[in-house]
């Protein structure tokens, strides 16, 4: 397999701290809407913010032919996670590719980083295993080339 050039190493850690913070904010944003489905498909409720129930409430859900419907009025921030986490989690899969390409790793390693979008805390288990792995290579691939050769002899005296 490939090996990253010294040259990309600083674009490696650029890459790598965009996709440490991605991760976190996908992973924050995922555990949310777990949260809101929960709340909205165990127990009938959504959250709401600003209308008739006042500044944060939440209204309860009715399922009709269609499917389930809202009864509250005001923004729906149950509507507004799913949203989020979607943009964000279009955000977390390009920073997800940017680390997996300049590092040259293999497309299974590409689909394992892409599922901690979508699989609760595998986000931030990722971020911490995958930091610490970019992390520990580029220290290592540094030493060894910072390292004088010792030039071999011809015979031994």
């Amino acid at each position: 397999m490939p090996q990253p050039k010294l040259a990309t190493f600083p674009a490696i850690r650029g890459a790598l701290r965009f996709y440490q913070i991605a991760s976190v904010i996908t992973g924050v944003m995922l555990l949310l809407l777990c949260a809101e489905m929960l709340i909205k498909y165990a127990f009938g409720y959504e959250l709401f913010l600003g209308g008739s129930g006042g500044f944060l409430w939440f209204a309860p859900v009715v399922e009709t032919a269609a499917g389930h419907d809202s009864t509250g009025d005001g923004v729906n921030l149950s509507l507004g996670i799913l949203i989020a986490h979607g943009w964000f989690y279009v955000v977390y899969l390009f920073a997800c590719f940017r680390v997996w390409s300049l590092m040259r790793w293999g497309f299974g390693r590409f689909i394992t980083l892409a599922l901690g979008g979508i699989v609760p805390l595998l986000s931030f288990f990722m971020e911490a295993r995958v930091g610490r792995e970019v992390k520990a290579y580029l220290a290592q691939r540094e030493a060894s080339e910072a390292a004088p050769t010792i030039p071999a002899t011809e015979g031994t005296r």
